[in-house]
């Protein structure tokens, strides 16, 4: 049984190896610290992220960094039209053995990685992307009817490009939904650009050190599931889903004029996950109001689908999820009404 002696040891730990892990990773990263720390979330929370931003802005070189800063198997899938899906997962391949029998034999796809970069995610057909789902729901493949587990932490960072269109299949809402995480990755600024011009067209510099290995890692995600949550809070990130459905009485006007289908079940558990991994690297046991507020659009913005009018407006998820934010209260009504008695 751990006692909260224990767990504040826990908490404090994960709270220095979170320091390390971006010190390390600050090493090769120029800026974009806001980008970092919500990987860094997925990674504890035990989800996975996506990654969104224009060409060379670094978000590959992010997820090898963190890959590199781990003592974790690293593969990378470079998706394409042509690529298929036993290109990712792999295959059973017939082997001559040396007695000149013959045997089906596993060749494992990249898929089995422990952290897997899944680059240019919106090039390869959807028939492809879908090789995904199911290694990324239940952390297993099935390749000819045999099941095949994934070797634990497993982590999938993918990325894609929102310029080019052309050439691209846009990742279909069931598969968007598997990702606790949208992470949107900004342009650098003048200095932050000058500091990346300093480092990258000189000699190239040593890799960053492992900060944490295998069993660190899992024990963070250990802890990140044991951060108690009240029932307020996760009635407050219940609120906030429900309140993301037009259709629900109470909805904000933004979202009754510029959405079609709001957030569901898994979206509220992404929030209190997401939640409760800002609570753990920064070494508290509680999740606050705060951090389900502060979580809100990384998890929330892939899971809104807008409407017609929506798009025709230009109103973005983010700005929906800013005013779901403002509108839904962190305590009903009745609580207030007994606080203040």
């Amino acid at each position: 049984m751990t006692t909260t002696g224990d767990f504040q040891k826990r908490l404090e730990r994960a709270r220095e190896a979170s320091a390390r892990l971006k010190d390390a990773i600050g090493q090769v990263i120029v800026g974009q610290g806001e980008v970092v720390e919500q990987a860094l979330w997925g990674l504890v929370a035990g989800g996975h992220v996506l990654l969104e931003g224009a060409p060379g802005l670094g978000k590959t070189l992010l997820v090898r960094t963190i890959a590199s800063c781990l003592d974790l198997k690293f593969s990378r899938i470079q998706f394409t039209p042509d690529l298929m899906p036993s290109d990712v997962t792999g295959t059973n391949i017939l082997v001559t053995s040396a007695d000149g029998s013959r045997h089906f034999a596993l060749h494992k796809g990249p898929i089995f990685g422990q952290v897997v970069l899944a680059d240019e995610i919106n090039r390869a057909t959807p028939k492809t992307q879908s090789s995904l789902l199911e290694a990324m729901q239940e952390h297993a493949c099935t390749i000819g009817g045999v099941r095949h587990a994934m070797e634990e932490p497993f982590f999938v960072l993918a990325t894609e490009n929102p310029i080019e269109m052309e050439g691209t299949y846009p990742l279909p809402e069931a598969q968007l939904d598997r990702f606790l995480l949208k992470v949107m990755v900004p342009s650098p600024t003048e200095d932050e650009m000058t500091e990346i011009l300093a480092r990258t067209t000189g000699q190239p510099k040593d890799a960053p050190p492992k900060v944490l290995d295998r069993d660190e890692v899992l024990a963070i995600r250990s802890a990140c599931r044991d951060v108690a949550v009240a029932e307020p809070i996760m009635r407050f990130a219940s609120r906030l889903v429900r309140a993301s459905d037009p259709t629900t009485q109470g909805a904000p006007d933004l979202v009754r004029r510029a959405i079609r289908y709001g957030a569901g079940v898994r979206g509220a558990q992404s929030l209190v996950l997401a939640a409760k991994a800002v609570s753990v690297l920064e070494g508290r046991a509680h999740v606050s109001f705060g951090d389900v507020q502060r979580v809100a659009k990384p998890v929330l913005r892939h899971r809104l689908i807008r409407s017609f009018e929506g798009e025709a407006d230009g109103v973005s998820t983010d700005q929906v999820v800013d005013a779901l934010v403002e509108s839904v209260p962190a305590r009903p009504e009745n609580v207030e009404q007994a606080i203040r008695r």
